[in-house]
This record gives structure tokens, C-alpha cells and sequence, in this order.
């Protein structure tokens, strides 16, 4: 499966802003964009001059890095978003966040959206009682995502529990760190989408 396995730090400096690509660190003086507040390469620091389309170019891209996808399948959920009754935009944020390897993350069952797809691949995630290893599943009402029981006993989830022991997760979802499961209590609306982001430039990129 291809997937970007270059300098993570350097697409947040390409796009200006934190993506927390990177979980823990992203939180820490070790964060590139903190000492770098540039893009990276020769002419990072040079003044930039934006079109409108190299606007929703941006806009897209950073959408699209956020929640790790490569383009053909960011095309083809925004295809999806067309086709269902309402306003594209926001079904196309709701598709997105109803991928397998979002819940994972948005359940604080990971620290990372990167990691939550590398825990899924690796089938430590259940839905529904069901192993589930395809992190672009698309979850629905009343699923239930849990932790595979012997892996909630690792090291590397009592690591991830403890990190993210504090977390709110959104009023969508429902989640009982005890036992290590949460439950999909209805699909995301817009305001359930805490990146900053206009997905209308998205639209404008895809509709030119």
C-alpha cells in the first residue's frame, strides 16, 4: 500500500501551521515548525505570493496530509461527498472522519492519526468484535471499536492510556478507556471537526 514516507515535520512547515502529525512531539520544543516557522528548502524564507488557485491548492493539500491520504483516494471521497444529499463540503469532512484509523485516534486509542492507521494494519482493533484491518473502513452509528483484548495488556497501549488519559473525545463518539472500547453514538456534523479548515476551497479545487 503506498503511502508519503518522507520528513513528516516538513509538511507542516510546507503548510504553515501544526498538523500534529507526529502525536507526543508535536507538543514539545522539538517541533520543527516552532524553531522553523518557514518552508523548507532554498527559498523557504522568500516572500510568497498566492493565486487562488494556489490557495485552494493549499487548502486541499493540507486536508489531505492531516488525515494521511494519498490523492486518488482523496479524490474519490470527495466524489462520494457529491453524490450524497446535502452540502459537499461537509460530507466530505464527515467521510473523512468516519475513517477507521480517525476513530482510532479521535477514541485517544492512539496519539497519532499515523499511528492509529499502523495499530489497524497491524490488527489490534475490533469492530463490532470483528478484527478490522483496513484503517479507510467507514464506521456507522452504534459501532462499537474496541481494543483487541491481548493487545490492551502491551506496553504500547498502557503507554498510549496513560498519554491520553485526560483527552475529551467529541460529542459523537462515546468511550470507556477502562475496557478500552468506544461506541459511534451518531455520524460527525461540521462542528465536530476541530481542524481549522474551509472546505469550500476544496470544493472550488475539485469543481474548476
Amino acid at each position: 500500500m503506498a503511502r508519503y514516507r518522507g520528513a513528516v515535520c516538513r509538511i507542516c512547515r510546507r503548510e504553515g501551521e501544526k498538523l500534529y502529525l507526529k502525536g507526543e512531539r508535536c507538543y514539545t520544543d522539538k517541533c520543527a515548525i516552532e524553531r522553523r516557522p518557514y518552508p523548507p528548502g532554498q527559498h523557504g524564507q522568500g516572500r510568497q505570493k498566492r493565486s487562488d488557485y494556489g490557495t485552494q491548492l493549499r487548502e486541499k493539500q493540507k486536508v489531505r496530509r492531516v488525515y494521511g491520504i494519498l490523492e486518488k483516494q482523496f479524490k474519490r471521497y470527495f466524489e462520494m461527498a457529491e453524490k450524497m444529499s446535502g452540502i459537499t463540503g461537509e460530507n466530505f469532512l464527515q467521510l473523512l472522519e468516519r475513517r477507521l484509523d480517525n476513530v482510532v485516534f479521535r477514541m485517544g486509542f492512539a496519539t497519532s492519526r499515523n499511528q492509529a492507521r499502523q495499530l489497524v494494519l497491524h490488527g489490534h482493533l475490533q469492530v463490532n468484535g470483528k478484527k478490522v484491518n483496513i484503517p479507510s473502513y467507514l464506521v456507522t452509528d452504534d459501532d462499537v471499536i474496541s481494543v483487541k483484548e491481548t493487545s490492551r495488556k502491551s506496553k504500547k497501549f498502557k503507554e498510549i492510556f496513560e498519554y491520553n488519559s485526560e483527552l475529551t473525545s467529541p460529542k459523537w463518539l462515546s468511550v470507556n478507556m477502562d475496557k478500552a472500547e468506544g461506541k459511534v453514538l451518531s455520524l460527525p456534523d461540521r462542528e465536530d471537526v476541530d481542524l481549522a479548515v474551509e472546505e469550500h476551497l476544496i470544493v472550488e479545487y475539485y469543481s474548476r
